[in-house]
């Protein structure tokens, strides 16, 4: 089982702060399923925004970050991702359960549904704690810079 840390991330994935919404994969296997973490602090900067007194992370970087997970394990696993960038071609059955706020340590789990003509299909959630926060269909494909 691979694990990777911010770092190792960065050699794999073209995001950088203030956009990187993963700290660390912690659980890879190979045709199933990556288990990856962000921990989540009132230092990032959407939350001056989202909302001032009442911080949430916005459901969108939710969902961002998931994808993110998604495309470390590709370029990890399957070696995708090299002089390509990842484009969204589908989001769905995405819901929302409960808020994530600082201080929480956000963990999604991504199952790969399929992978077909260079379309990658995950089912994502995320939690807190043991808490379903997040949860949608993610699929990706991958073109030439």
């Amino acid at each position: 089982m691979l694990k990777l840390n911010t770092t190792e991330i960065m050699g794999v994935l073209p995001h950088r702060y203030p956009f990187l919404l993963v700290d660390s994969l912690e659980e890879v296997e190979e045709g199933q399923k990556v288990i990856g973490y962000k921990n989540v602090t009132i230092n990032e900067p959407f939350f001056q925004g989202h909302f001032p007194g009442h911080p949430i992370m916005p459901g969108v970087l939710i969902i961002e970050a998931m994808a993110q997970v998604g495309g470390a394990y590709t370029s990890v696993v399957d070696g995708v991702g090299e002089g390509k960038v990842t484009y969204f071609v589908g989001i769905d059955k995405a819901r929302f359960r409960k808020p994530v706020l600082p201080g929480d340590v956000l963990r999604m789990e991504l199952e790969i549904m399929s992978k077909r003509r260079g379309i990658y299909q995950f089912e994502g959630k995320a939690y807190v704690g043991e808490t379903l926060v997040a949860q949608a269909e993610l699929k990706a494909t991958f073109a030439d810079k």
